[in-house]
């Protein structure tokens, strides 16, 4: 049976590459919106951060979406991805892989 290519995509904070499914997607769309991406498919301009919740509060230190889209960030968006981040983190660890 052949095996099945991995996707891997480039977490925008480490510069590390991992399989898509160990990351989440960041979106702008054309009104300059940032938002979560849990389905990856959402229209716009997309960035990867790993789901790891060191790795979310980084980029909140470093605004790193901020330098990325090209516009001013509100905290409260890097509050709710640091806690979508840890809830995924946290499902991770208790579901296995599958989740």
């Amino acid at each position: 049976m052949k095996k099945r290519k991995v996707p891997l995509r480039k977490d925008i904070v480490t510069g590390e590459m991992h399989p898509k499914k160990d990351l989440v997607r960041v979106v702008k769309n054309k009104q300059d919106e940032v938002s979560v991406d849990p389905t990856g498919k959402k229209p716009g301009r997309g960035a990867y951060i790993a789901l790891d919740v060191q790795v979310a509060q980084r980029a909140k230190q470093e605004k790193t979406f901020d330098k990325v889209f090209g516009i001013k960030v509100g905290a409260d968006f890097y509050d709710e991805l640091v806690a979508y981040v840890d809830h995924q983190q946290a499902r991770k660890e208790l579901f296995g892989n599958d989740a």
